[in-house]
């Protein structure tokens, strides 16, 4: 299948790499910074472009891999063209495409970052399209790449979208607040490897309400004290007493 790729991020990376080892053509990168477009262009050997006035407009597939904000202003200026138009976002409604009728959406449900390795066949990808035909095509494509292929509609998708970033990047936030405590104090933040890796197992193999552990569980306030004196940031100790308080009630 012939394809263009619009964004060259951690997404339109992935994705793009993933397709052209499938077997199709990425005829185009696009980025407002031509550097970019180059980049990923070359991995994928595709024409890079930095104008949308420069787009092959007869492409069986426009991929739209952008920051949300951005979406819809690239939208508009999009010249018209053939083929079909799908984004990758997890909370954009697939209207943003319109007016073009062929439209859909190919979300890929993962944390992306440019240099790290990962298997595409392992990534949910979740498609949506306005017609059968844009369905059978995205879904079609979607299993040349990944096998775990879900049609989702739109409004699910929004609760999806949701659901991973507690699960996803919350849960990393945690982790570089973690950093910064172990750094302040000179201690590896390393050494807390194994306690995240079997947290994540966990997650993946029981229900994440009887994994949870910790004084907040039985809500220990001496323990939660010393912890809380232990914080010189405002904003943890914030964020420490929130979460307390939410474990404490989610499990009385």
């Amino acid at each position: 299948m012939e394809i263009v790729v619009l964004g060259s991020g951690n997404v339109a990376t992935h994705m793009a790499v993933a397709l052209n080892r499938a077997g199709h053509k990425i005829v185009q990168v696009y980025s407002r910074t031509i550097k970019n477009a180059e980049q990923l262009a070359s991995k994928v050997g595709a024409e890079p472009i930095s104008g949308l006035d420069a787009i092959h407009c007869s492409a069986e597939l426009y991929i739209f891999s952008v920051k949300d904000d951005s979406l819809p202003d690239i939208v508009s200026q999009m010249p018209p063209t053939t083929g079909v138009w799908a984004h990758t976002a997890g909370s954009i409604p697939v209207s943003v495409l319109s007016p073009h009728k062929e439209r859909g959406v190919l979300y890929p449900l993962q944390t992306f970052s440019r240099d790290r390795t990962l298997n595409f066949r392992d990534i949910p990808l979740f498609i949506e399209g306005e017609s059968e035909e844009t369905v059978a095509l995205l879904k079609e494509l979607a299993e040349t790449i990944s096998g775990n292929v879900h049609l989702l509609s739109g409004d699910k998708r929004r609760f999806l979208h949701l659901a991973a970033v507690f699960a996803c990047n919350f849960t990393n936030h945690m982790y570089a607040l973690a950093s910064e405590i172990m750094d302040e104090e000179g201690i590896s933040y390393h050494l807390l490897n194994p306690l995240i890796t079997e947290t994540a197992a966990k997650a993946t193999k029981m229900d994440p309400h009887t994994a949870q552990t910790g004084p907040a569980v039985r809500f220990d306030e001496k323990v939660i004290r010393k912890h809380q004196e232990l914080l010189n940031d405002p904003r943890k100790r914030e964020i420490y007493a929130l979460l307390s308080r939410s474990i404490h009630k989610t499990h009385q």
